[in-house]
């Protein structure tokens, strides 16, 4: 270790090594998908900012390494915001500052066994503090939560639905905690190895004692995927391609048919055409259709996002307008401020208008669903709002058709795997140009995912599910649980310093053989 610190003594090498390390984690993320690299990811970091020289350097090495975990994480933003992909990385970059801070603190130096004890809590709960932070819908959501990496692993899913992704994000952060005492640090091995035990422990628990969903009578649920269409009239284009795809499925006893965000580029008021060939969709496949219009209401001022759905005789009534927006690519947070984002970048020219409240739809045949629209499938309470609220499957309408080639598509693909473990309810990922894909109220796929290749409409047989998961029923326990933590160390901190500082003030006093030293020692 000191052969490490001596080559990183020049600040700019050890900030580009914290930025290089911190960046490892994302390969366990879609597209790369090395779900098990996600236990080993973060070691290189950890060891990096326990050998900092100082608190302060520690700090910066954490900063460094959240800048290059942002920056990886969202480097398909490059082509659209440019330059201001790389300030957003380095605002985001500074929550991982104190975590830096706290490596440091815990693992620095010779540790205890005490220390290290503790760091195996006290740093997954300060990792757990920062997702919170920047779940925040107005610092770009929960995308890229460390748990969520774990979302193809079945035991993985077993514990979202007990503690939400947060679970996982603290368990594996605690895994990587564990591996790097065993590396560096030999005389706190046993704690380390007792937390690797302690893991297996709650892992086999949850296994055999977690509650699974119940589940009813299968639907048939319809997806229409229409495929890339660009250029003069796309909206058009689109609608005709999805009306052509939607009249394949008359026949096939299907329940619900699913089109992805932006599906519809008018107001269904403004284009009364458009509402009288969906409702012709509708008596043709027998079938409610949900689609996603993306226009300037007719009713209201402003642009929104809305979920419709349509049944024989046209729109039923029920719509639900999307809450969380997009930062930058819907609206510009403080616009006065930050507007000069779209004179560099794609960000948007006109902010589209948030909805209100979340709206649980009711498709016919006792299925009720709950929509959410694009990366609202990204934030836990939404979909667990929905499965308290009596929605029987979640749906997520979809397009990242904008960043159709890169890792970003898969990535969201995959949250509805969590979205679906953590509340016991069947999710479908609907998108316009992939990947879009249905999972089970276990969070298992069902049926043939459909990727940014494919153009068709798709059936898929889903298991409506009942019954309340511990994650829906006591909500976010993990990050209450990471903040008591923090602030009981934080409190120990404080007593410490308290104690050292007073025990630096006491004067020393001589001893009969005249060696001075102080009360107490």
């Amino acid at each position: 270790m000191k052969t490490l610190g001596h080559r990183l003594s020049f600040p700019w090498r050890r900030s580009t090594v914290a930025a290089v390390v911190g960046a490892l984690p994302v390969l366990a993320f879609p597209a790369p998908s090395l779900w098990w690299f996600a236990y080993v990811a973060l070691v290189p970091w950890v060891l990096l900012a326990r050998t900092a020289p100082t608190g302060k350097r520690a700090a910066f090495d954490g900063w460094w390494g959240g800048f290059g975990f942002m920056l990886a994480m969202h480097h398909w933003l490059l082509p659209n915001l440019h330059v201001f992909t790389f300030v957003i990385a380095a605002l985001l970059g500074v929550l991982w500052a104190p975590w830096g801070w706290l490596v440091r603190r815990l693992l620095g130096g010779v540790p205890s066994r005490r220390r290290a004890t503790a760091a195996l809590v006290v740093v997954p709960s300060g990792w757990l503090a920062i997702e919170l932070v920047r779940s925040w819908q107005g610092l770009g959501g929960p995308w890229g939560v460390l748990g969520a990496s774990q979302w193809q692993v079945e035991a993985a899913l077993r514990l979202a639905s007990v503690g939400g992704v947060w679970l996982l994000s603290f368990l594996v952060v605690a895994l990587n905690v564990a591996v790097a005492v065993l590396i560096a640090v030999r005389q706190a091995r046993a704690p380390a190895l007792a937390g690797l035990v302690a893991t297996a422990v709650v892992i086999s628990a949850v296994w055999v004692y977690a509650p699974r969903p119940g589940t009813d009578d299968r639907v048939r649920i319809a997806l229409v995927q229409p495929g890339v269409v660009t250029g003069p009239d796309s909206a058009d284009r689109r609608f005709d391609r999805e009306e052509q795809l939607t009249r394949e499925l008359a026949g096939q006893d299907v329940g619900l048919i699913v089109w992805g965000e932006s599906s519809v580029g008018f107001d269904l008021g403004d284009r009364p055409g458009l509402a009288r060939r969906l409702a012709a969709l509708s008596r043709e496949t027998g079938a409610g259709i949900l689609v996603n219009v993306d226009a300037r209401r007719s009713d209201k001022p402003g642009i929104y996002k809305s979920s419709v759905l349509i049944g024989p005789d046209g729109p039923t009534g029920d719509r639900y307008d999307k809450m969380r927006l997009v930062p930058f690519g819907e609206y510009i947070p403080a616009r006065s401020l930050l507007g000069w984002a779209t004179s560099v970048g794609k960000a948007a020219g006109e902010d589209r208008r948030q909805g209100s409240e979340q709206v649980v739809m009711d498709a016919g045949n006792g299925l009720r669903i709950g929509p959410m629209v694009c990366f609202e499938s990204a934030f836990p309470d939404m979909s667990r709002h929905l499965a308290e609220d009596g929605a029987d499957v979640l749906l997520a309408q979809s397009s990242t058709s904008t960043f159709q080639w890169s890792w970003a598509p898969a990535q969201h693909a995959s949250l509805a795997a969590l979205r679906a473990a953590e509340t016991g309810r069947p999710m479908v990922h609907a998108t316009l140009t992939g990947v879009s894909a249905v999972y089970g109220p276990g969070g298992e796929p069902v049926g043939p995912r459909l990727g940014t290749d494919t153009a068709a409409a798709q059936v898929y047989e889903v298991s409506p599910a009942h019954g309340t998961t511990p994650y829906v029923r006591f909500g976010d326990w993990p990050l209450y649980a990471a903040l008591l933590v923090l602030g009981v160390s934080a409190v120990a901190e404080a007593v410490r310093i308290r104690r050292d500082a007073r025990g630096s003030l006491v004067p020393p006093v001589r001893t009969a053989h005249g060696w001075p030293t102080r009360p107490g020692h």
